[in-house]
């Protein structure tokens, strides 16, 4: 699980290509509170091969689930 909460773009990014680039997993959750960093993790995991359902937290917080396609 990555918490990107409180990080601006592109570091959100950059933490889940280190993890995908490092551990290849089949499925990663990450913690965002952002909608710009929604999207640009949601088209990084798509680019790479992963679907990603976004579930909306409370206080703009983003739980996104990555799962390999």
């Amino acid at each position: 699980m990555i918490d990107a909460r409180g990080l601006a773009c592109p570091m959100p990014v950059l933490k889940v290509q280190q993890a995908v680039k490092k551990d290849n997993p089949d499925t990663l959750e990450v913690m965002v509170d952002n909608m710009t960093a929604v999207q640009n993790v949601t088209r990084f995991a798509n680019n790479n091969g992963y679907q990603v359902s976004v579930k909306e937290l409370e206080d703009e917080e983003y739980s996104l689930t990555l799962t390999r396609a």
